[in-house]
Formats: structure tokens, C-alpha cells, sequence
């Protein structure tokens, strides 16, 4: 791995930077694995009995995290699927720390997370906050954005709005958010280890732009902060200008003030003239950084809503019911697609949708068809919010494989209908036995296309 001559002159002057050490290290070819649980779906005690993390050990910032040994086969993990974990970098699950440390957890409030996809800030955020919070998790670009919203839903995402816009179409709801978090897109010079094409991508110029970008992309979401609210910005950048400077940036134009966290010595984390830096060499993680400031202006937030979307009927409810407790939900319908809000949230969700273009939002319960539901797979998804009774089919690993290929399955036992088919108890998705067949309703953008 030939590093770029331009980045080592950059970084000779930078807090925590060892010419020799950080040459070495991604000479070295070590890569690090590491995954963060669901906590709604799997304790860390029951991840300790699943094979592929019999060997690990815990990240020091973040309770949720672990590294493990070696890397196995995530796609052919039936609780991958499941939603059990979330495969993520290490040193950006410091974003836990940044909000442990400026935000009461344990209050009621609005996050947005503006460059969220593929998602894995916004499900670390979704099992930080309180279950009355809103998290606003969006993507830029459409194609993404799918991605983002495939991977809220596994996670079972219930109290997550997910939009598909430009930064500045925020700074209409002024005042809005208590927390904004922004992993800007960047040069990536922290990602050479796990990507070398990057290197030949990386230029002094490039960024240039994206420092350029970066505070374009602050400016125009800022109105949308609240005042004494947190913006937390955070590249995968070596670079000052993209990092340090920006920061300087926002203290000195906005205005903002910047937070000091408390970090552990042991974690071997540099704070720096602007932020924290995760330096490949000196921890267990890629090349990070992080900066939290709390906003000094502002006014009080405002929102109105003109027209809220349509509500389910008695009869839907009664249809609804026998799949999904009602209790604390709002059901909202576009033509017979039904989602699940919290009720809690649904006056912040319609006044999102009619600002915002909104792509996914609550849960997608399913579709009403002549007096019937056909479950959708985000139902599956949030089982706890499923009734009892539900027929459920218990997969072994093999057959899970074969039901996220969406090939045939065939169970020793099964009930007539709709059934959940799971893995050790995780749910994956559903099936509707017929007399002579199992449908197999598994999405067909998800499903795994080789064989093991």
C-alpha cells in the first residue's frame, strides 16, 4: 500500500500523527472486524452462544460494540438478516460517547441524522434515544436511501422517519431538532485499510472540495437546530480542512460553542485543537473524527400542520387487530398501504410529510385486500408489536438460507396460512402455506443471490 506523498507532508503537524507508525500500520494488512448488537433483538449475552462471536471482546466507548477475532460469513448468517447486529467500523461508534456526554438520553428528543445511509449512526441513535423520541434518519441520494431504509426496517425500527433529501430542504423546520448529526461526506483517506481504491481517488484538491462542501452542507441544515441544541460532525478524514477547520468554521461563523468530552486515556484517542482523532496506529479502528458543538442562537420552533393523512377506518382496525396491538399507535393509509405510527410521534410524522419527502416512516404493516391484511416484511420485523397467536415456523439454518435465497423451503411442520418463519427465535420474514405449496414471501431485493 503506497500512501499518497501529498497526505504524509498534510499530516506532519497534526495532533497524534507518527509518520512511521501510521506507514506501517497500513502496510501491515491488519483489518479489524467489528459488529454492534440490537438490544432489542439480542442481549449480549445470547450473542456470546452464536458461533460466529464466540471470540470477541468489547469496544471501550460504546456498550453495544465488539470486535471480533476474524470475519465470517456475514451473509450467511440467518440473524445478520434478522436484524440481530449491525456490522459497523469501530471508531465511529464513538458517536455514543458524543451523545452520552451533550444530550439527556432520557428526555423526549428530535435527531436528525442528515447523511445516514447506509445507516449505521442511525440504528446505533434508534437504541440510544428514549422510546418517545424522534429520529429523522435522511439520504441525499435516492438509490441509498433505499439502502438506509432497508436496513431501519430490519433493525425494527418504529419511532424513525426516513427522507430522501437535500440538506437545505431542512432549513424550513426551524428550530426543530435537538441533536443534528452530520458524517460528512469526505476525501476517505481513514478508510485506505479497508478500501485501497481510495488512495488513487485522494487528492489535495479533493479535499479542498469536500471541506468546501462540508461547510455548505452545515450551513444549510443549521436554521433547523435548535438553540442550545448539539450539531455533531464527524468525517473518516485525515485531513485539517476537513476537519479541525471546519470546525473553527462553525464556532467563528454561526456562531456555535464547542463541547470537551471526557475520554478515557486507555482508549488512546487524540483530542485536538478542534475535535477527537482516532488514529489507525494507536487504537483499534480506522482513521475518525469527531467534533460536538451546541448552538447559541436561535428562536422558538414552530410547526403547523395543514392537512394530516388519511386514517384507517373501524373496519381496517378490526382487520389490523388481529395482526398488531393497537394500543399507542396511530394507522395511517395511502390508498390500502397501512402503516403503524407511535402515538406519540404522529403529529411530528405528519407534519414531516408534508415538508419533507418522506420515504418510509413508522412501520409498513401491510396491505389491506378485500378485508384482509397481507403482512408486510417490517411487520415481521417488529414482532413485539405483533399479537399473540401469530403461526410461526421455526427454521433450521440450512432451510433460513434457503428462505433468504427465496427458494423453496420445506419445514417438518407447518400451519395452513400465513406463518413467521424464524431463526432461533429471530424473526426473518413470512411464508403462506398453501395445500400444495409454502409461497415464500421473502423481499426480492433483499434475498441472497449466490450460494454458499
Amino acid at each position: 500500500m503506497k500512501l499518497p506523498v501529498e497526505l504524509i507532508l498534510s499530516l506532519q503537524k497534526v495532533d497524534g500523527f507518527s509518520e512511521n507508525d501510521f506507514i506501517s500500520v497500513h502496510s501491515s494488512g491488519e483489518q479489524v472486524t467489528s459488529v454492534r448488537i440490537n438490544p432489542e433483538k439480542m442481549p449480549s449475552g445470547e450473542l456470546t452462544h452464536h458461533s460466529p462471536f464466540t471470540s470477541k471482546s468489547p469496544i471501550p466507548w460504546t456498550e453495544l460494540g465488539y470486535y471480533l477475532e476474524s470475519r465470517p460469513s456475514f451473509t450467511f448468517d440467518p440473524l445478520f438478516h434478522a436484524g440481530c447486529y449491525y456490522v459497523q467500523e469501530a471508531s465511529s461508534m464513538f458517536l455514543e460517547q458524543a451523545l452520552k456526554q451533550t444530550i439527556d438520553l432520557s428526555k423526549t428528543i428530535k435527531v436528525l441524522d442528515l447523511c445516514a445511509a447506509p445507516g449505521g449512526k442511525s440504528t446505533h441513535i434508534q437504541s440510544l434515544i428514549s422510546k418517545d423520541s424522534l429520529l429523522v434518519s435522511n439520504e441525499v441520494i435516492r438509490s441509498r436511501a433505499n439502502i438506509l431504509k432497508d436496513n431501519i426496517i430490519k433493525w425494527g425500527c418504529k419511532n424513525v422517519v426516513v427522507t430522501n433529501n437535500d440538506p437545505a430542504h431542512f432549513s424550513k423546520l426551524e428550530n426543530y431538532f435537538d441533536v443534528i448529526v452530520v458524517d460528512a461526506p469526505c476525501s476517505g483517506s481513514g478508510l485506505f485499510r479497508r478500501d485501497i481504491d481510495a488512495i488513487a481517488e485522494w487528492s489535495e484538491n479533493n479535499a479542498q472540495f469536500c471541506s468546501q462542501r462540508q461547510q455548505r452542507i452545515i450551513a444549510d441544515v443549521w436554521p433547523a437546530l435548535k438553540k442550545d441544541g448539539v450539531l455533531i460532525y464527524s468525517t473518516c478524514s485525515y485531513s485539517e480542512q476537513e476537519d479541525e477547520e471546519i470546525v473553527k468554521w462553525v464556532e467563528e461563523s454561526l456562531p456555535a460553542e464547542r463541547f470537551s468530552l471526557q475520554v478515557n486515556p486507555d482508549w488512546n484517542i487524540i483530542e485536538s485543537s478542534g475535535g477527537y482523532r482516532f488514529w489507525p496506529d494507536k487504537l483499534k479502528g480506522e482513521g475518525f473524527f469527531l467534533s460536538c458543538c451546541k448552538k447559541k442562537d436561535g428562536g422558538a420552533p414552530s410547526m403547523r400542520i395543514r392537512k394530516k393523512p388519511e386514517s384507517v377506518t373501524k373496519n381496517d382496525l378490526a382487520v389490523i387487530s388481529k395482526w398488531i396491538k393497537t394500543e399507542g399507535k396511530r394507522f395511517i393509509k395511502n390508498q390500502q398501504t397501512v402503516y403503524a405510527w407511535p402515538e406519540v410521534n404522529a403529529d411530528d410524522f405528519s407534519y414531516l410529510l408534508q415538508e419533507l419527502k418522506v420515504i418510509y416512516s413508522g412501520v409498513l404493516t401491510g396491505e389491506l385486500v378485500r378485508d384482509k391484511l397481507v403482512p408486510a416484511h417490517s411487520l415481521a420485523m417488529n414482532m413485539s408489536n405483533c399479537v399473540a397467536g401469530i403461526r410461526v415456523i421455526e427454521l433450521t439454518k440450512e432451510d433460513a438460507i434457503k428462505y433468504l435465497q427465496r427458494k423453496d423451503i420445506n419445514p417438518a411442520e407447518t400451519n395452513k396460512g400465513w406463518n413467521l418463519v424464524v431463526f432461533q427465535g429471530h424473526p426473518l420474514g413470512w411464508v403462506n402455506v398453501l395445500p400444495n405449496r409454502i409461497n415464500n414471501y421473502y423481499p426480492k431485493e433483499l434475498r441472497i443471490l449466490k450460494d454458499i
